[in-house]
């Protein structure tokens, strides 16, 4: 059987705009991101001839909105971009560019309008770091939005009970190109009169979320040294580049114990598995950017198209296993180390033609009512809840 279209629905509380999309993950393939696409419905009894407009942000938030000093906030809109809606500036069927639109304006009728946004090459995706479980309020996070709102005019004072917001995500997946690829380093470390010689070897670049890695290592101890422990971990390193550069390093699996004689040899595959359910109570982990009502997992690594700053990019991620070998002495130890880097990804997901879709649409609605038990809702103000099912269409 073929998947049903999932179509996401959200409505203001005075029913007077209401927004349709049939998926909230955007994919960013380096060279091309997937465009913003759905379909706003209107009520023109609860328009009183005020204007729609929907609107695309991308901000990154750095600190709770009521820690703001001295009238400078801990957030930076990074991209934000308006279309008006209704009336519309073009002839409707113009606007048209995906199957899924097509079917939401055959199925909500002639008060649907569709609107489409192109990402721009050079904005982040989304990534949120992980707060501490008393932690209260919006995290440290870039985060992507759609809003539909009716005003009098673009600029003119939005109220709550007449817009709604929907969270989206900018998400990467892993290069198929890529997946195969080893990654080994090997060194010499000269702790006594004899070298240590430590080789390290993963399988490949790009494991994904949820992929147990396999860590070869062979430990050939010619020194007159002990190593008396050894510490493999899978370290996340998040670097904030938009406005301080800082980098956070996080162990997010371990693995100790070993020992090496001196003159002895070691060969071993160690098993490594970097998961978010290990690391739940971590504050300052990065995370996947995260829909309220779903789980998620540790971010994701960072691609960078060629040629875009950086500085421009919210939080990158990479990750890299580290091996340390802590070497035993008379007066005091030391440690030698190396290490492997490696992409932590979702694999691409089968696409589902367009001609295999049913024709049924299934609409999706979010209701506080569905939330219950979880804290941080991502909309921050009464009006932005869906108005049932008085705009949704009647299923046949």
């Amino acid at each position: 059987m073929s998947p049903k279209n999932v179509v996401f629905k959200k409505i203001s509380k005075d029913k007077s705009v209401g927004v349709y999309m049939g998926r909230r993950d955007f994919v960013d393939r380096v060279d091309s991101v997937d465009p913003v696409d759905g379909v706003i419905a209107i009520d023109r009894e609860a328009l009183q001839g005020r204007k729609v407009f929907v609107t695309l942000s991308c901000t990154f938030r750095y600190g709770r909105d009521d820690m703001d000093v001295m009238g400078v906030a801990f957030r930076r809109e990074l991209y934000l971009c308006t279309r008006q809606v209704y009336p519309p500036l073009q002839d409707r069927e113009r606007g048209v560019h995906t199957r899924t639109q097509a079917k939401l304006l055959r199925k909500l009728g002639d008060d649907a309008y569709p609107f489409f946004f192109e990402f721009p090459d050079n904005l982040p995706c989304s990534v949120a770091m992980q707060p501490a479980p008393h932690d209260v309020g919006k995290q440290c996070a870039v985060e992507f939005e759609v809003k539909a709102f009716s005003a009098e005019s673009q600029d003119a004072k939005i109220r709550k009970r007449s817009s709604v917001k929907l969270m989206i995500r900018k998400v990467q997946y892993a290069p198929e190109t890529e997946e195969g690829a080893p990654v080994e380093i090997s060194r010499d470390f000269c702790v006594s009169d004899k070298p240590l010689h430590v080789t390290a070897r993963l399988d490949k670049e790009i494991f994904y979320h949820g992929e147990t890695m396999r860590l070869h290592l062979d430990v050939v101890n010619n020194s007159s040294k002990n190593v008396k422990n050894m510490v493999v971990s899978v370290d996340q390193v998040a670097t904030v580049v938009l406005y301080s550069n800082d980098s956070y390093v996080k162990c997010v699996a371990i693995e100790e114990g070993e020992t090496v004689s001196a003159g002895a040899t070691l060969q071993k595959d160690i098993l490594l598995l970097p998961l978010l359910a290990n690391n739940r109570e971590r504050r300052g982990i990065a995370l996947d950017g995260k829909l309220k009502h779903e789980d998620t997992n540790l971010a994701s690594s960072s691609i960078i198209k060629p040629g875009v700053l950086k500085e421009v990019l919210g939080i990158m991620v990479s990750y890299r296993v580290t091996v340390k070998l802590i070497i035993g002495g008379l007066m005091s130890s030391s440690e030698v180390s190396l290490e492997l880097p490696f992409k932590l990804m979702h694999p691409k997901p089968d696409a589902v033609k367009e001609s295999e879709m049913e024709e049924e649409l299934v609409f999706q609605e979010f209701k506080r009512s569905y939330l219950r038990g979880m804290v941080g809702d991502d909309d921050d103000e009464e009006g932005n809840v869906s108005g049932g099912d008085d705009m949704a269409p009647k299923e046949n």
